[in-house]
């Protein structure tokens, strides 16, 4: 049997951390449950470990901070990573845990599913939908809830991520460590509730929406930066042949350049434009090594284990005659 661990990042969810707790408890009895608590003004530490759960502290604020704490910090087989404010289904764990095993997935994604208004507001409905859209035009679509807070990972996913951003950004970046670095991956329904009453969102619609937007734009630069730079050439190398060519229409009629600040900005732009290029090229390089180092780090670790299925020797058998 693997060793699995549930990951809880918290702040302010005094309301809500100890039904989190209760429930995994109860939906897989042989984890080792983690809360790790960020900087809370409530007793969400306190009420964790009422519940039952291994309570630790990250005093850097912010969900991408925690995530890198718990990564570090905590070893297993398989990670269930939730969020603490009750609105992810527990009962759900076993199955998204089976999934990993059986196909060897590195990371298996719970997509939202709700009938409930509140649990899941249309201006969050409608920025994950962009958002999701987006990423899966740069990297890939393969999934359709990207900014899901529950997700199962291998023990190669955990300990091969670079975790980088410090905030609600943490969702983007697994999900494009996952499509750069070609996982097996996969998504699981699971149901999607409303949050208990008393524990309120964190989360600001239009200020992390834009810095998770923010971050889609960085990664891109990251992770494609030929074709981020290519596009920015290609820009200045347009404008510089259009502020060019009736410069050059001008010289080719009177072998005069009357214009000479135009065409001094048409040739730094093009300038640029090449240097641009060049800029791609070599962060490719880069690139692309750091990607070898990220597949080397994440080939050190074994693929999840699927269930075994029992040898002759474990089979029981009846005897017919025998049975009653």
């Amino acid at each position: 049997m693997p060793t699995v661990a549930v990951l809880v990042p918290c702040y302010n969810e005094e309301a809500a951390i100890g039904r989190v707790v209760a429930d995994f408890r109860a939906a897989l009895p042989h984890a080792l449950i983690y809360v790790y608590d960020n900087n809370s003004s409530d007793r969400t530490a306190e009420v964790a470990a009422a519940a039952g759960a291994i309570v630790r502290h990250e005093s850097l604020q912010g969900k991408g901070n925690v995530v890198r704490r718990m990564f570090a910090d905590v070893d297993a087989d398989v990670y269930v990573m939730v969020d603490g404010d009750d609105t992810y289904h527990a009962a759900s764990a076993p199955a998204l845990i089976a999934r990993l095993q059986a196909g060897q997935f590195d990371m298996v994604n719970a997509a939202r599913v709700s009938d409930i208004a509140g649990a899941y507001r249309p201006g969050h409905r409608l920025g994950n939908k962009m958002l999701t859209a987006l990423v899966a035009l740069v990297f890939g679509k393969r999934t359709a809830d990207m900014l899901s807070g529950y997700r199962v990972f291998s023990r190669r996913f955990v300990k091969s991520f670079p975790t980088l951003v410090t905030g609600f950004e943490i969702e983007t970046e697994l999900t494009v460590h996952a499509l750069e670095m070609r996982m097996p991956i996969t998504e699981v329904a699971t149901p999607y509730k409303d949050r208990p009453a008393g524990s309120m969102s964190k989360l600001s619609t239009f200020k992390d929406g834009f810095r998770i937007l923010f971050m889609i734009g960085k990664l891109v630069k990251e992770e494609r930066p030929l074709e981020s730079f290519a596009l920015t050439a290609s820009v200045l190398a347009l404008v510089s042949i259009a502020l060019a060519v009736p410069v050059v229409l001008t010289f080719l009629e009177t072998g005069l350049v009357p214009r000479l600040p135009t065409a001094v900005l048409s040739t730094g732009l093009m300038i640029l434009a090449f240097l641009a290029l060049a800029c791609g090229l070599i962060l490719e390089t880069v690139t692309r090594g750091r990607r070898e180092m990220k597949r080397l780090a994440y080939l050190a670790h074994p693929a999840p284990q699927p269930p075994l299925a029992p040898t002759p020797a474990q089979v029981v058998r009846i005897d017919p005659a025998t049975r009653a």
